[in-house]
């Protein structure tokens, strides 16, 4: 009971204010022109979501991470573009985690174990607070994927589907 207690504090004692603090102005338009960048060379949609903690309801019934990106996956509407390739990258402030959520076309082509893999190598720098080179990582790794199973043709133009800006919450 206690270590519930605990994590409820941890997680509801953080809020947007600690989410601008660590993803300011300047890196949240640096990352919106990498979603961008990346954009060009695929026709997935990528998503990047940074949270302060999780809330109350998540953290009552002892849901992660990996539940709220799920979440966030359908009310972000990622699941909502043409070719069922958007991809949701998800941090918990709080507890320092990433998660990385495909749609379904992506998924096709990448297993579980090789997404797990990628959560595994990207949660080193957040460790280390080092946001920006966690998220920008996790950008250019699911790019490097997306580019590999649907890479954009010479001369064709990718609609923009989704918002290229990071959501803070």
């Amino acid at each position: 009971m206690w270590k519930k207690l605990k994590r409820i504090f941890k997680h509801r004692w953080l809020d947007e204010a600690d989410t601008r603090k660590a993803v300011p102005a300047d890196m949240l338009e640096r990352l919106r022109g990498r979603v961008a960048a990346s954009e060009v060379r695929h026709s997935g949609e990528i998503r990047i979501c940074v949270e302060a903690g999780l809330p109350f309801s998540d953290l009552w019934r002892y849901a992660g991470a990996r539940e709220r990106a799920v979440t966030l996956f359908g009310k972000l509407r990622v699941w909502d573009t043409e070719h069922n390739n958007g991809v949701l990258i998800y941090l918990l402030l709080a507890d320092r985690s990433i998660e990385v959520v495909a749609d379904r076309g992506l998924n096709q082509h990448v297993s579980q174990p090789q997404w797990q893999a990628m959560v595994g190598r990207l949660g080193k720098n957040l460790g280390a607070s080092q946001f920006e080179a966690g998220l920008t990582q996790a950008l250019e790794e699911v790019s490097a994927v997306l580019a590999e199973h649907f890479a954009q043709a010479p001369g064709e133009i990718n609609p923009n589907e989704l918002d290229d800006s990071p959501v803070l919450r």
